[in-house]
């Protein structure tokens, strides 16, 4: 398995959650609703859920492997420094133009 894409979408929360992922697995399966959450030990990727009726979260789909989480956390969190690269390049270029 391969992650061939990976699409993020930052978002400015107060909570912890920095952005929401959406990520190709061999160009062929798409898995949408993947969060990046700031944590106590840094970023993670939590996989996609919902609220069950007694109120506990449950994943919809996740990696059943090691190495499949490892792969789909590494592909995301490395985009998500990408973005957070290019972002903060911009915001910089935007501070020095004059008004």
């Amino acid at each position: 398995m391969e992650v061939t894409d990976v699409r993020l979408r930052c978002v400015k929360t107060e909570g912890r959650m920095r952005a929401i992922a959406s990520i190709t697995l061999d160009g062929e399966f798409v898995i949408h609703d993947i969060r990046v959450i700031d944590g106590n030990n840094g970023y993670f990727v939590a996989m996609p859920s919902k609220r069950t009726p007694d109120g506990e979260f449950r994943d919809i789909a996740h990696p059943i492997s090691t190495g499949a989480r490892e792969k789909i956390q590494q592909a995301v969190l490395q985009e998500y420094s990408r973005q957070k690269e290019i972002d903060s390049t911009e915001w910089e270029k935007e501070a020095q133009t004059p008004l």
